[in-house]
């Protein structure tokens, strides 16, 4: 499957439609990020499973800033609609490809207990 493009229209759509969700945040000026761009891209075309989105930050420049997305690429993963990966810098194919594994290998109902428990801490802070 090819990479889609993120827009802020599209964005939380695609983050709870897809099992897992990679998202790529770059820049056409950006170096690594044009580096990183066929790794991605190469992934994608392997993990007809995952959803591969990119995120051109200088086009959706509202969307970037409210994730705080503060240097590119960052790769961001997602499982059933919850955060579990964000990274700033480029990544290799065999980074690329342990992290997908990572995801996919999840235990899912230990990731919600977690979320479960920092959100509780956070409301006995409150």
């Amino acid at each position: 499957m090819a990479t889609r493009e993120i827009t802020i229209d599209n964005l939380s759509e695609t983050i709870t439609d897809g099992e897992i969700v990679l998202l790529d945040f770059w820049a056409e000026w950006c170096g690594p990020c044009r580096m990183f761009g066929p790794i991605f891209e190469k992934a994608s075309e392997q993990n007809a499973d995952i959803v591969f989105g990119k995120i051109d930050t200088e086009d959706q420049r509202e969307l970037a800033s409210g994730l705080q997305i503060t240097s590119i690429p960052t790769l961001m993963a997602f499982r059933d609609g919850i955060l579990v990966f964000r990274q700033p810098g480029a990544l290799g194919q065999a980074q690329l490809d342990q992290l997908i594994d990572g995801v996919k290998g999840l235990d899912m109902d230990a990731v919600r207990e977690q979320v479960a428990a920092q959100v509780a801490a956070a409301d006995t802070e409150s």
